[in-house]
């Protein structure tokens, strides 16, 4: 599934937060929007998957205008994965995959076999089978994420929307729920505060400033010293990786002499 995001602004209270916003996902690939606290990235993507409505331009899912999609069909189409949270309600982790499956289904219809198959399928793609029966609650922030994954792919989506889905997780958790991602091999565009992270696992970058799209490209070609001090206030040092090949940033303290 392709997404194509063409001139999107978003405004409110007469301040603009979104700024004639143009990006593209092509078929499989995995984009990211980066960019400081503040500059419109979840915004933009909150306009992309129908919670605020855009006061201009258009969104399309493989050509079609995801605002003409009825709220049905867009839950068909598009899975969120926002950042992890406890929730206040004691839920299984099965209760909580379940939910993926109530856009193909009419209200207050009973779980069929079918979507009893599709929920312990997207539970063993992510690795949590065997926790199925247990209290979302008592889950770690990874576990968490993972069955929230799951939750989008028994939703049987093609498109992804990832709003800071490593915020709060550590290193291992991080690398875990991006890695599960990345081997989907579904459209995904996801907003990421590690700029490392970022290079690791996006094929394109969308970098925000102020509500405004300041440079795009693959990581390589977009995180550069001089792009990180502009839109970070902050200097660094990037070099490819000797293992990767991926851009990795050392970030520097604005100070001359460093406390040793």
């Amino acid at each position: 599934m392709s997404l194509t995001v063409d001139q999107v602004s978003w405004s409110v209270a007469g301040a603009a937060i979104v700024r004639a916003v143009s990006l593209s996902c092509a078929p499989g690939s995995f984009v990211g929007l980066i960019g400081p606290n503040g500059s419109g990235k979840s915004s933009l993507l909150r306009c992309i998957y129908r919670v605020l409505q855009p006061d201009a331009g258009s969104i399309q899912l493989d050509a079609e205008e995801v605002w003409r999609l009825s709220a049905r069909e867009a839950a068909r189409r598009i899975g969120v994965v926002l950042q992890e949270h406890g929730g206040e309600f004691d839920f299984s982790v099965r209760e909580i995959v379940l939910m993926g499956r109530a856009p193909h289904k009419a209200l207050f219809a009973r779980d069929s076999a079918e979507d009893r198959r599709i929920v312990e399928e997207a539970l063993r793609q992510v690795d949590m089978l065997d926790f199925a029966e247990r209290s979302f609650l008592t889950l770690s922030g990874g576990e968490k994420q993972r069955v929230l994954v799951a939750r989008a792919l028994a939703q049987q989506t093609r498109f992804l929307v990832l709003d800071e889905p490593t915020n709060h997780l550590d290193i291992r958790y991080q690398l875990e729920v991006l890695d599960l991602v990345r081997g989907l091999g579904v459209t995904t565009i996801a907003a990421l505060h590690d700029l490392n992270l970022a290079a690791l696992y996006c094929d394109q970058l969308y970098v925000l400033k102020a509500g405004a799209l300041v440079a795009s490209g693959p990581p390589a070609t977009v995180l550069t010293p001089a792009l990180i001090q502009a839109v970070y206030g902050v200097p660094a040092e990037v070099a490819p990786h000797p293992r990767t090949g991926r851009p990795h940033i050392v970030f520097l303290p604005r100070c001359t002499e460093v406390a040793r």
